[in-house]
């Protein structure tokens, strides 16, 4: 739209200079012709037949400024149609493409929750097993105590039943 609208102010500057300037030429012409003195009637059909050319040569010109004028306008006005065309087609594209990363950004999320889970989860166990494993032992020696206290329980009371017995 900024170039549209430099484009008109341009070319109405140069319109109103090209029109000083046919102002200016005629007046020259005139004048030159009265500095002359007497300007008989060929003079004055020559002079007026030049200047009706003249006049013509720029109105011609005028048109086919115009005329250009109207293209370029035409034409930028087709290219800001198609500009704001593309940016809904972006628009639509990247509307497309977000479901999907929103998707996915979701599954990574919760990939890295269940993965911290994992962790303290895998933390936790091998503590247990640690625990079981002391557990057990202790176990497993007091076991050997009550087997080894058994074992001699038996040993005493045989003796004293043999004992006993003599």
């Amino acid at each position: 739209m900024k170039f549209k609208t430099m484009m008109q102010t341009e070319m109405q500057q140069e319109e109103a200079g090209e029109g000083l300037q046919s102002v200016a030429q005629s007046g020259q012409i005139s004048e030159s012709l009265s500095l002359s003195g007497a300007l008989t009637k060929e003079d004055e059909e020559m002079a007026t037949s030049a200047l009706s050319t003249f006049m013509a040569k720029e109105e011609e010109i005028q048109k086919r400024k115009m005329e250009v004028q109207e293209r370029v306008l035409a034409q930028l006005g087709r290219i800001e149609q198609e500009n704001r065309r593309l940016a809904t087609i972006r628009e639509e594209l990247e509307a497309l493409a977000d479901p999907r990363k929103k998707e996915v950004t979701l599954v990574q999320k919760k990939i890295d929750a269940v993965n911290k889970e994992l962790k303290t989860l895998g933390q936790t166990c091998q503590k247990k097993e640690r625990e079981y494993k002391e557990a057990l032992e202790a176990f497993n020696e007091r076991n050997k105590e009550k087997v080894e206290l058994i074992t001699r329980l038996m040993e005493v009371s045989t003796r004293v039943l043999f004992v006993e017995q003599f």
